[in-house]
């Protein structure tokens, strides 16, 4: 079966710009561009949902000149990007903690998350501010009982179907903190490609390595 519901670690952008001897946020504006042309593929695939880890609760730690760089490049890619999204009917949805960010983006974010929400061609969560730890705190936090389906109510995004495939490309091979809690089945493929460098071809390649898989979630075939 095809894959519908897809995550991808977009790693590589700091080291796609340090091989260019290029500052680290032009790898994060070139990271940028490749979300929105494979955006448009997965549509062309016929992806239902795409998740891809934007910032995480542990990037606060980078150096600030590079979190505030993030952090502007991110309200502009919003206000710049949205109406076009809205206009190819992607629904816009960020995951994560809202504490630590701005007010100014904050805004922004609910704006764009407010302007697709009636579109229903692909949704794009983004995962802001985001952690795979935090997000089962925040939900043990609130959970009262009443087994998995519940507690599954209280993650940040509860419609979120579970990533079939979750891609992580730059080679490495780890999870980094990312949807525990809704990669327990996912496949996993791994890519050498610096994020910047992750191409239709390349993307193609990994959704047919998962087409090729049998997934078995536990039970003996």
């Amino acid at each position: 079966m095809p894959a519908e519901y897809v995550a991808i670690i977009t790693d590589g952008n700091g080291r796609w710009a340090r091989q260019r001897d290029l500052p680290v946020i032009e790898g994060h504006r070139a990271g940028a561009d490749v979300v929105r042309e494979r955006l448009r593929d997965a549509v062309e695939f016929g992806i239902r949902e795409l998740t891809v880890y934007s910032f995480s609760t542990e990037n606060w730690t980078r150096p600030k000149e590079e979190v505030e760089g993030l952090m502007a490049m991110f309200a502009e890619r919003i206000d710049g990007e949205t109406p076009e999204l809205k206009q190819e009917g992607v629904r816009m949805r960020f995951i994560g903690r809202r504490d630590g960010i701005s007010d100014d983006l904050k805004g922004r974010m609910d704006w764009a998350e407010s302007e697709t929400a009636g579109n229903d061609r692909i949704t794009l969560f983004v995962a802001f501010n985001y952690g795979g730890r935090a997000e089962i705190l925040d939900a043990a936090a609130a959970y009262g009982g009443g087994g998995e389906g519940e507690f599954a109510r209280h993650l940040y995004a509860p419609e979120m179907h579970d990533p079939d495939l979750l891609i992580r490309t730059s080679g490495e091979q780890r999870i980094s903190n990312y949807l525990l809690w809704q990669c327990a089945y996912s496949e996993f493929v791994f890519r050498e490609e610096l994020w910047p460098d992750f191409s239709r071809e390349a993307f193609g390649a990994a959704l047919s390595e998962y087409e090729e898989r049998q997934r078995r979630f536990g039970a003996r075939q």
